[in-house]
């Protein structure tokens, strides 16, 4: 397996992990009491939708700026985790994975082309 396969598999995970962690948090593991699921879901979870084209082909572009994307998880994250003890294994996972989306990303930019 090549560098950059490697580098694309780990921006994927990523990217897939943090779209499927914030579907289950908030749709089953621990729904919001104070908005409805699918409003919290729409404003999380629809972002994501943007560059999913783009990643699936692996397109250094779309891979590029998606990167941006993942800070603001990775914030959302951060704030999951310090903000109550119940959310806070989902909070550290979703840091785990923009962390991945991020990293790898950057990563497989610098690697150059396949």
């Amino acid at each position: 397996m090549n560098k950059t396969r490697l580098l694309y598999g780990v921006t994927a995970t990523g990217y897939f992990g943090t779209f499927a962690l914030l579907l289950a948090w908030y749709a089953w593991l621990a729904p919001s009491p104070y908005f409805p699921v699918t409003l919290v879901l729409l404003c999380l979870v629809t972002p994501l939708l943007f560059p999913l084209r783009g990643i699936l082909h692996a397109r250094r572009y779309t891979i590029a700026w998606s990167c941006f994307l993942a800070l603001l998880y990775f914030t959302h994250g951060v704030i999951a985790a310090y903000n109550s003890p119940v959310t806070r294994p989902y909070g550290l996972l979703e840091i785990l994975f923009a962390s991945l989306w991020f990293l790898g990303g950057m990563a497989y930019i610098r690697a150059g082309k396949t």
